[in-house]
C-alpha cells in the first residue's frame, strides 16, 4: 500500500479566476481522493497562491506571472519533501506549467528524476515568439534548457532542470502548430519522442520502450499527464472555450493502457495530471471519467509496486 499525498494546484495559465484553476476543487467534489481508496491518504490539499493575473509579467513575459513564480516554489518545497520523505505526490489541476515546480522540487530535493511527459504538444515554444505568453506552451523547453537563455529572476535562476536523456514524449500531435512558428521537433535534439500515432498504434509497446529508453539513465522517474493528449471527441474539456481544439488524439482505453504499461515496472515515483476546464464541463462528465482513470491506474499502482 502506497502512502499518497494529494496536492491540488488552483492556478489557471490565463489568469482567469475560473477554468483550470477550478479544476482541483471540481475534480475533487467529482471524488478524486476516493480514487486511491487501496492507499493510504497521507495528506491531501491546495497550494496557496495570488490573486491571478491576466497580463503578461515583466520579468519572465509570462501570463500570470505572480502566481506561476508562487506555484513554481511551492511545488518544489511540497512535491521534494514528499518523495524525499517516501510518500507518492500526485499533483492535479492547472496545467503543464506546474512541471517547473516539480522537476526543479526533484532535482533539489531528490536528484536526477526521469521524465515521462504524455502530452499532445512538445511544449517547446520560445518566449521571444509567444503568441500569448502562456507558460504551459513553453514549460519543457525551459526545463531542457533549449529556449529561456534570457529568462530572468527567481524562475532564470532554476533552470535548466532536466537532461533530453531523462526525458521521454508521447503522443504529440501538434507538427502543424510548430511549423506556424518554425519550431522543430524534440527528436531532432536527442529527446525521446513517440508521436500520437505510434502510441496509438501500439500503446502497450511503446510504454514498454520508453521506459527501457529511460532506464539508461534515470532509475526512477516522474508521470506527467497533459489531458490534451486525448481526443476531444473524447474528453472536451481542454483547451480554450472559443478556439477549436486539435482533433485526434488518443481514447480513455488508449491512455489506461499506456499508464497501465509505464507503471509495471515499478519505478514511478510521482504523478501529475493537467488541463481539466470545469467550465466547458457543465454536466461533469468529464470531471466522473478523469476520476475513473485515476482509480484505475491508482488500482494497477498497487497492483505493480
Amino acid at each position: 500500500m502506497a502512502e499518497i499525498e494529494t496536492i491540488g494546484v488552483p492556478f489557471d495559465g490565463y489568469g482567469r479566476p475560473g477554468n483550470q484553476a477550478r479544476a482541483a476543487s471540481v475534480l475533487r467534489e467529482a471524488g478524486l481522493l476516493d480514487a486511491f481508496e487501496h492507499h493510504h491518504l497521507a495528506g491531501h490539499g491546495d497550494i496557496d497562491l495570488p490573486e491571478p493575473d491576466p497580463a503578461r509579467g515583466a520579468v519572465t513575459g509570462l501570463i500570470n506571472e505572480p502566481a506561476l513564480l508562487v506555484m513554481t516554489e511551492r511545488l518544489n518545497a511540497r512535491v521534494g519533501a514528499a518523495v524525499a520523505d517516501g510518500r507518492f505526490p500526485f499533483v492535479y489541476g492547472g496545467d503543464c506549467s506546474t512541471l517547473l515546480g516539480i522537476v526543479t522540487g526533484l532535482r533539489d530535493h531528490v536528484g536526477d528524476i526521469g521524465l515521462v511527459f504524455i502530452d499532445g504538444h512538445e511544449d517547446t515554444m520560445p518566449l521571444d515568439v509567444s503568441e500569448d505568453g502562456e507558460a504551459a506552451n513553453a514549460e519543457i523547453g525551459l526545463l531542457l534548457g533549449v529556449t529561456g537563455r534570457q529568462l530572468a529572476g527567481q524562475l532564470g535562476e532554476r533552470l535548466p532542470a532536466l537532461a533530453r536523456e531523462r526525458l521521454v514524449v508521447l503522443g504529440p500531435r501538434d507538427d502543424a502548430w510548430r511549423r506556424q512558428f518554425n519550431v522543430g521537433t524534440l527528436a531532432d535534439c536527442g529527446v525521446w519522442v513517440a508521436p500520437l500515432a505510434e502510441v496509438a498504434d501500439d500503446p502497450l509497446g511503446t510504454a514498454e520502450r520508453a521506459v527501457a529508453h529511460l532506464a539508461r539513465s534515470a532509475d526512477r522517474w516522474w508521470l506527467h499527464i497533459d489531458l490534451d493528449v486525448l481526443d476531444p471527441l473524447e474528453f472536451a474539456a481542454q483547451g480554450l472555450p472559443d478556439v477549436a481544439d486539435e482533433p485526434g488524439g488518443l481514447t480513455w482505453a488508449q491512455l489506461t493502457d499506456v499508464v497501465h504499461a509505464l507503471l509495471a515496472g515499478g519505478r514511478c515515483i510521482g504523478a501529475s495530471i493537467s488541463i481539466y476546464d470545469p467550465d466547458q464541463d457543465p454536466q461533469r462528465a468529464d470531471a466522473t471519467n478523469i476520476v475513473s482513470f485515476v482509480r484505475a491506474v491508482a488500482g494497477r499502482y498497487r497492483d505493480g509496486n
